[in-house]
């Protein structure tokens, strides 16, 4: 099992967006250090909880803080860009470190021209990665998808596929087959890879980590009704409103959280599932000494379930749905 990472540049409350896109890199250095395989950046506008608005920018940050790990972003929201825009930047990212950029593309947001099928087919042709074309070995591109749109036009133009189970539960299934049954021989790829975006949250025990994941929990609620804030630092749920926790109960389902062995068990019956093996974890506990921690656990967890198939290996001892059903700036809101 592959193990990667999406980080999406939490800002905690009382904290600075320059303070969690710094967190960011330094979050990118420890998965590397743990072994983890992807760092993927995302992109959000008008967001007081997230501060990665430029996933090219971050990803060159990222490139330049480490060695190994393949960098991307999770994605470029293709909508609100144009198709040459996003290929000289990615471009330069591939020509300064070749062989670890992704790009990975969704489909969030709206503006410029064209179509998002018709920016995706422009994109390729620009980057010199159309079906039938030798293809190029410093970059690729992955579509993004929390639905089932995106994974036929993954299928169609030989693209990878990321599914985000942790914004939609139900529709992986029916969106990973189709990719898998239509998928064509693009310049990069010539079988269908697919992997599956998880909200993750581990510790050594599961009330500790319950801890954790509560602030993840009341934000998400929040943001649900409408209030979209930087990420508490502490909460109680004796403190929650009888509306912030029926939200929470809703999301449940799209949040895997426990001590790091029952979490490591639980992802593994997901991949299985679903067929996939590589999973993309997403973790955005406010506190990076926790975030850094979950994810170092994780992967030692699956080194432990299965030794020389997990992706990652254990780090060094010491080593440091449908979303949004109302939000402030809906055209730009995924999370």
């Amino acid at each position: 099992m592959k193990l990667s990472v999406l980080d999406q540049s939490p800002i905690a409350a009382g904290h600075s967006k320059a303070g969690a896109l710094g967190e960011t890199i330094a979050l990118a250095r420890a998965a590397e250090e743990a072994g983890y395989h992807r760092f993927w950046l995302a992109e959000h506008h008008d967001s007081p909880g997230f501060a990665g608005t430029t996933p090219a920018l971050m990803a060159m940050a990222v490139l330049d803080a480490t060695t190994r790990i393949t960098v991307g972003s999770g994605g470029v929201l293709l909508g609100l860009h144009e198709p040459w825009q996003v290929a000289e930047s990615f471009d330069i990212l591939a020509a300064l470190h070749p062989g670890r950029v992704n790009l990975g593309l969704g489909r969030a947001g709206s503006g410029g021209t064209g179509s998002f099928n018709e920016k995706i087919i422009e994109l390729h042709a620009r980057l010199g990665l159309m079906p039938g074309t030798e293809g190029r070995d410093d970059l690729d591109i992955w579509l993004l998808g929390a639905g089932t749109g995106s994974a036929p036009l993954a299928a169609a133009t030989g693209a990878g596929y990321a599914h985000a189970h942790f914004l939609n539960t139900g529709s992986a299934r029916t969106a990973l087959a189709h990719y898998r049954e239509n998928f064509r021989a693009g310049a990069v790829r010539k079988q269908p890879e697919a992997l599956l975006a998880v909200r993750a949250i581990a510790a050594h025990t599961d009330a500790k980590a319950q801890e954790l994941a509560n602030p993840v929990r009341l934000w998400r609620a929040r943001k649900d009704l409408g209030l979209d804030e930087p990420f508490p630092l502490t909460t109680d749920p004796a403190g929650w409103s009888a509306e912030e926790l029926r939200r929470t109960e809703n999301n449940e389902s799209r949040l895997i959280v426990g001590a790091a062995d029952d979490v490591a068990h639980q992802l593994t019956v997901l991949a299985e599932e679903l067929g996939v093996n590589e999973l993309m974890i997403s973790s955005p506990v406010p506190s990076l000494e926790d975030r850094i921690s979950s994810n170092t656990l994780i992967a030692r967890a699956f080194a432990r379930l299965s030794p020389g198939d997990t992706g990652a290996r254990p780090a060094q001892e010491g080593a440091a749905a449908q979303e949004g059903v109302r939000s402030a700036s809906p055209r730009f809101s995924h999370s």
